[in-house]
């Protein structure tokens, strides 16, 4: 029986049953492919990136073992966007001000205070 594509999409995270070979996904019953931010709503720093790709594989390792089911890839997914929230907040990313859409899904963009 072939591997079926199960996926969780959120507002900034696409999560998927899949390995990507070449730029196309190929279902895979083991294995979880990220597509962060796929809108550019953020400018992303290097360190943001690699602290949202370290929330994620803790999140699937603590998943080990279990199956790769619609409802565990929502719970990874919704975790991490929480965890992206919590970037936003701590000013470690920022809204991308030539993104295609500026609807400040996680709140207003952080400003400096006025004197």
């Amino acid at each position: 029986m072939a591997d079926t594509l199960l996926k969780c999409t959120t507002r900034h995270v696409r999560l998927f049953t899949a390995r990507l070979e070449n730029e196309d996904l190929v279902p895979s019953a083991d294995e979880l492919t990220l597509d962060l931010d796929p809108d550019n709503e953020f400018l992303w720093p290097d360190a943001a990136v690699n602290k949202v790709q370290q929330r994620f594989q803790q999140l699937v390792d603590g998943s080990a073992g279990g199956e790769l089911s619609d409802y565990n890839l929502r719970r990874i997914g919704t975790d991490l966007e929480g965890f992206i929230r919590q970037l936003l907040q701590a000013g470690e990313l920022s809204y991308n001000p030539d993104g295609r859409v500026q609807n400040f899904s996680m709140g207003l963009p952080r400003t400096p205070e006025l004197l």
